[in-house]
């Protein structure tokens, strides 16, 4: 039987407002998913038929090799967040939580930056 009070129980064990943040970063890169995948949804089939001709032109304009270049951003972001989450809830040891999440952020950003990479060397035309 402890003599603290429910008020003094909880103090210190952490805010209710800690999540805010990671909550409005899901909700918006799902909506910039959203946008930006119907985007691609709906210019990409036409342009796969084309041949892959087409499609090297069509990621040479900018507005295509920017926006996918985006949707991939925002994919990786929401992956990410989606995953920490997972991980957040589920490994419970502090070192194994520490390493997960550090794994995390490095794996979702290498691919995003492989995409990206891959995105614009399409785009650009460069020679193997």
């Amino acid at each position: 039987m402890s003599l603290r009070s429910p008020l003094g129980r909880v103090l210190g064990t952490g805010s209710a407002r800690a999540g805010t943040g990671h909550f409005w970063q899901q909700r918006l890169s799902a909506a910039a998913l959203v946008v930006l995948g119907l985007w691609f949804a709906l210019a990409l089939p036409a342009v796969v038929a084309a041949g892959q001709g087409a499609l090297r032109a069509w990621l040479a304009a900018p507005v295509n090799s920017t926006l996918l270049i985006l949707l991939v951003a925002a994919l990786a972001w929401h992956s990410s967040l989606g995953v920490q989450v997972v991980i957040e809830d589920y490994v419970h040891g502090p070192l194994a939580k520490l390493v997960s999440l550090v794994a995390n952020r490095f794996a979702h950003v290498g691919a995003a930056a492989a995409a990206a990479f891959a995105i614009l060397r399409i785009a650009f035309g460069a020679m193997a």
